[in-house]
């Protein structure tokens, strides 16, 4: 072969390395930032928006069932409605912002079925909002007490009382749609959100798989251009050193010089896509981080939902004993009228009686003088006992009528008694009432501390979930940084494929030198 061929041939079995190595290179690259773009405008983007409208639609569940409260102030009430309209806006953003970004079509038939499920939800959010609305108009914050507070002041009756018992049962009826429907179009909602977002994830662990793949690859095209060049250049120096010693030292240094460049410059490809392999695992350690944190996210934000369960059925069964309070005190109000009237209708035989022994008294004093008489007409009268037979029978006449009297009276005696007997019957009918109210108010104070448990049991679950989210962003950050760093790696990667070009064209020069000399 010819000392041109030999040259031919050799420059382009080196340029054939170089171009495979910086080919490959500019491949890895492309590929790489082409799984970059995914994750950081769709994947990242998505996700974000996503856990946007997660967190608001939890703000706004907690807030609903906050003002459910009857111990919350006004003010707080005030608060939470306005946590709602912020937890709004941000779901309008986080919907904004996923909406922006494109989806595959298995995604976005999911997203539409989603959005059928978001908008029932939403439906009865606002049918919740309008029931609560009705139930702020009657003024009453607290039915309950408020109806303890007009029983003990005997006013069951009265309008206020009414209200109250309206009031109580809008307030039941709010909890138990709570509880029942937007439980269920939440749940469903929140399924649905969650398989978005795990799909969203799982494209992020694809794209991450795929730039550690082709971060192997490239790696390894580099280190055969590393092996190869230099191997190359050693077995043609050997060739061609002979006949072209003196005149192509020269060129033969510049080939050198521009082999060391190449090599230099595939030792910081090399690094660079060491760099990237890194943050690329950086980036899978932070996304599984992302999915425990949402795991756990999940898991208290049910145990949530089952203290706020728990909190409702204790309230409404002191709602039921409350109730059962005021029956009691109807019923012994009732009693107590009852003994009231028997005391009335005793005193009223008791003036008979009275008026009944006047009667008596008065006769007893007739008798008297009647037998008085009687006694000075048998004196006067000696045998002729004329006068002394009519007093005797006026005293007849007033025993009898002291006999019926006293007749009457043991009547009446007997009435008193039997109203006595009837008395201590009711009265100790009202004695048990009485007990009865007495336990069914502790049963009362016992359900409405375990609402308070309840109810407690929901604000430590709440601040876990919100430290649960703190975590999500920080981990969001750092998927941030990682990306940045897998951009600043591609640009470093796309400089050092120009340097490969730029020692090839020095290559090509001196080649062509080379031509001209032989």
């Amino acid at each position: 072969m010819s000392l041109n061929g030999r040259l031919m041939g050799s420059f382009l079995l080196m340029g054939g390395v170089v171009l495979v190595v910086g080919f490959f290179g500019w491949w890895g690259t492309h590929k790489l930032s082409s799984h970059i773009d995914t994750l950081s405008n769709n994947s990242l983007p998505s996700i974000d928006g996503l856990w946007r409208l997660n967190e608001g639609q939890t703000q706004i569940q907690s807030a609903e069932r906050a003002i459910l409260n009857p111990e919350l102030p006004s003010a707080a009430k005030q608060s939470e409605l306005n946590r709602m309209q912020t937890a709004w806006k941000q779901i309008d953003a986080g919907l904004e912002e996923y909406e922006a970004t494109p989806r595959t079509p298995d995604e976005d038939k999911l997203y539409q079925t989603f959005k059928q499920q978001w908008q029932a939800w939403r439906q009865d959010h606002a049918a919740y909002l309008q029931a609560y609305q009705d139930f702020a108009q009657l003024g009453v914050v607290n039915p309950t007490a408020r109806q303890l507070e007009l029983t003990s002041q005997k006013r069951e009756n009265s309008p206020e009382m009414k209200v109250a018992i309206a009031a109580a049962d809008r307030l039941t009826k709010l909890r138990q749609n709570a509880v029942v429907k937007n439980d269920v179009s939440f749940a469903t909602a929140t399924n649905s959100l969650l398989q978005l977002i795990k799909i969203n994830q799982d494209t992020a662990e694809d794209a991450n798989k795929a730039a550690s793949d082709d971060t192997r690859l490239t790696t390894g095209w580099v280190l055969t251009g590393i092996i190869a060049g230099p191997l190359g250049a050693i077995l043609l120096g050997f060739f061609l050193a002979k006949p072209l010693t003196g005149k192509i030292a020269q060129i033969v240094q510049i080939m050198a010089a521009s082999t060391n460049e190449i090599a230099a410059t595939v030792e910081q490809q090399e690094r660079t896509a060491t760099r990237q392999a890194s943050s690329v695992n950086q980036t899978t350690i932070t996304i599984d981080e992302l999915g425990a944190s949402s795991q756990q996210s999940a898991a208290q934000a049910e145990s949530a939902v089952a203290g706020a369960r728990q909190a409702l059925i204790l309230a409404g069964n002191g709602a039921e004993a409350v109730k059962r309070t005021l029956k009691g005190m109807e019923t012994l109000q009732q009693k107590v009228a009852a003994i009231a009237d028997h005391i009335t209708r005793l005193n009223e035989q008791t003036k008979q009686i009275g008026s009944i022994s006047g009667l008596v008294g008065e006769l007893a004093s007739q008798t008297n003088m009647l037998a008085l008489n009687a006694a000075v007409e048998a004196v006067r009268a000696g045998e002729h006992g004329k006068g002394f037979a009519v007093v005797a029978a006026e005293i007849r006449k007033l025993a009898d009528q002291s006999k019926k009297s006293t007749e009457k009276i043991g009547t009446l005696v007997g009435d008193i008694q039997s109203a006595i007997s009837i008395t201590v019957v009711v009265t100790h009918e009202g004695t048990k009432t009485v007990e009865e109210g007495t336990r069914i108010a502790q049963e009362t104070s016992e359900s409405f501390a375990g609402v308070e448990g309840a109810v407690n049991n929901i604000v430590i679950n709440s601040q876990q979930i919100s430290l649960n989210i703190n975590q999500q962003a920080i981990a969001i950050q750092q998927i941030v940084s990682a990306m940045n760093d897998l951009n600043l790696a591609a640009r470093e990667t796309a400089t050092g494929i120009s340097q490969i070009r730029s020692a090839t064209q020095q290559l090509n020069e001196s080649a062509q030198a080379l031509k001209a000399i032989i």
